[in-house]
C-alpha cells in the first residue's frame, strides 16, 4: 500500500532534489579533473592517487546503503539534514587541506554525507510517487546527475586552474542554505523503534573497504581477509534470531534482482572509469589544461542532461527495457569507440563521451525504476541502498582498475595502453549485456 500522495514531493522536493544530486555529482566530477593537478602537487603515482576517487566512491556507497537502511525507521526529512550538515562541515576541512592524508579525510567525510542523496532519493520516489508516474521523478534525479556530470568538469576545471584544488570544496558548502526548504517540503514521518544491525554495518563496511584496498595494494592477506569478513558477514544475516538484517538475506536469493545488481555494477564502473581516464589522456596525450579539459567533457554531459527529460517519458511510456538494451548499446559502442579512437584527436573523445553519457543515464534511470518494480514494499529501503551500495563499490572497482592498468602497462606506448584499457570494459559491458538477455527472458515468461 502507497503512501498518501503529496503534492508538494514532486512540484517542490524532486526538483530542490536534483539540484542537490547535481551539486553531489559535481562534487565527484570536478576532482576526476582535478586528479592531474592532485598527483602532481604530492607527487604520487596515478594508482595511489585514485584513491581520492575510489576512496570517495566507496565510502559513498557504504553511507548509501546506511542511510537507505535506515529510512524504514528514521524519517527521510532527519537523515537527510544530518547528511548534508556533515557534507558542508567537510568541505570546510576540505578547503583547508593542505597534505594529501587530511585530503583523503575530507572527501571521505564528504562522502559520509553525499551518500545520504541518491539512495534516498530513490527511497523518497518510491514511497510517495505511483509508478505510473515515478518514471519522471527518478529521470529528473539522474538529468541532474547528468548536468553534475557535465558541469563537474568545466567549473572544476576553471576553479582548479584559477585558485587551486582547495577553492573546489567551496562549491559543495552551498548544500547547508538548502536545509531550511527541505525541513519545510519533506514530508513528517513517524519514527518507529530502531532495529538497525550495526554489526553487519560494520562487516559491510570493513569487508568492502578491504576488498578495495586489496585491488591497489594485491597483497594476499587482505584478500584472504576481506573474503573472511564476508563469509562472517553471510552468517550473520542468517542468523534466525537477526530480525533486522542490515542486507535482507531475501535479495541475495532473487536472481532478478542479482542480475539488475551486476549490470549496475557495470555501467558504474565503465563510466566511472572512462571519467578517471578522460582528464588523463587529455593532459598526458595532448597537453590540455584543466579548463580545457572541462570544455571537452562538457558538450556530451549537457547531451545527456537534455535528453534525460525524454529517457524519462520514454521510461512512462514504454517501460525499462527498451532503454536498458539502449544504455547497453550505447556504453558498448562508446567504450570500442574510445579504443580505437580517442588517441588520434581530443575531438573523438569529446564526440566519445557523448554517447557514454547519454548510455549511462538510460542505465540508471530504467535500473532504478526497475528495482523499485520488482521489490516487494519492505524490501524497497534494503533493496535501493543495496544497489546503491554495489554501484558505487563498481564506480570504485572501474577507478581502481583503470589506475591499476595504467601503472602495469607503463612501457607500452599510449595507442596500445589506453586501447587494452577500454577493451576491457567492452568485455564487462557485453557480458553484462549477456545477463540483461537472460534477466528480460525470464520476466516475459513470468508475464506470458
Amino acid at each position: 500500500m502507497e503512501n498518501e500522495v503529496n503534492p508538494n514531493i514532486e512540484r517542490k522536493v524532486i526538483p530542490l532534489w536534483s539540484l542537490t544530486v547535481w551539486l553531489v555529482v559535481m562534487n565527484t566530477t570536478m576532482f576526476n579533473v582535478a586528479l592531474p593537478s592532485v598527483i602532481g602537487d604530492f607527487q604520487l603515482t596515478p594508482t595511489i592517487g585514485s584513491i581520492i576517487v575510489s576512496g570517495y566512491s566507496i565510502a559513498f556507497a557504504i553511507a548509501t546503503i546506511t542511510y537507505s537502511r535506515l529510512s524504514d525507521f528514521i524519517p527521510i526529512r532527519m537523515l537527510l539534514i544530518t547528511a548534508l550538515v556533515i557534507l558542508g562541515v567537510a568541505s570546510m576541512i576540505g578547503y583547508i587541506a593542505n597534505t594529501f592524508s587530511l585530503l583523503v579525510t575530507a572527501r571521505l567525510l564528504q562522502a559520509v554525507g553525499a551518500g545520504a542523496v541518491p539512495g534516498l532519493a530513490m527511497v523518497l520516489a518510491a514511497r510517495y510517487i505511483s509508478l505510473a508516474r515515478r518514471g519522471r521523478a527518478m529521470s529528473l534525479i539522474s538529468s541532474a546527475a547528468s548536468l553534475g556530470f557535465g558541469l563537474g568538469p568545466v567549473v572544476g576545471g576553471s576553479i582548479t586552474q584559477w585558485w587551486g584544488w582547495n577553492a573546489l570544496f567551496l562549491v559543495t558548502t552551498l548544500v547547508l542554505f538548502l536545509l531550511p526548504w527541505f525541513k519545510r517540503w519533506l514530508p513528517v514521518e513517524e519514527q518507529k523503534p530502531i532495529q538497525f544491525d550495526l554489526l553487519g554495518a560494520a562487516l559491510t563496511a570493513f569487508g568492502v573497504a578491504i576488498a578495495l584496498v586489496y585491488l591497489v595494494t594485491f597483497q594476499n592477506w587482505l584478500l584472504i581477509l576481506s573474503l573472511v569478513t564476508f563469509y562472517v558477514l553471510w552468517k550473520h544475516i542468517h542468523r534466525p534470531s537477526q530480525q533486522t538484517p542490515f542486507i535482507q538475506p531475501q535479495l541475495l536469493r532473487q536472481g532478478s534482482y542479482l542480475k539488475l545488481l551486476f549490470i549496475g555494477f557495470s555501467a558504474f564502473s565503465t563510466h566511472f572509469a572512462i571519467l578517471f581516464l578522460m582528464p588523463i589522456m587529455l593532459a598526458v596525450l595532448y597537453g590540455k589544461s584543466p579548463a580545457a579539459i572541462g570544455l571537452i567533457i562538457f558538450p556530451g554531459a549537457m547531451l545527456s542532461a537534455f535528453a534525460a527529460i525524454f529517457i524519462g517519458k520514454a521510461i512512462d511510456r514504454w517501460g525499462n527495457q527498451p532503454l536498458l538494451r539502449l544504455g547497453h548499446l550505447l556504453l558498448g559502442a562508446s567504450t570500442l569507440a574510445f579504443a580505437w579512437l580517442s588517441v588520434y584527436s581530443p575531438h573523438m573523445i569529446l564526440i566519445t563521451y557523448m554517447l557514454t553519457s547519454i548510455g549511462f543515464t538510460c542505465m540508471t534511470a530504467s535500473l532504478s525504476n526497475e528495482v523499485s518494480r520488482i521489490l516487494d514494499k519492505p524490501m524497497l529501503g534494503s533493496g535501493m541502498g543495496l544497489m546503491q551500495l554495489i554501484q558505487f563499490f563498481g564506480g570504485a572497482f572501474g577507478v581502481t582498475a583503470a589506475g591499476l592498468f595504467l601503472d602495469v602497462q607503463k612501457e607500452l606506448s599510449p595507442e596500445v595502453l589506453y586501447r587494452n584499457v577500454f577493451m576491457s570494459f567492452s568485455v564487462l559491458i557485453l557480458f553484462s549485456f549477456g545477463l540483461l538477455s537472460l534477466y528480460l527472458k525470464k520476466q516475459h515468461r513470468v508475464s506470458v
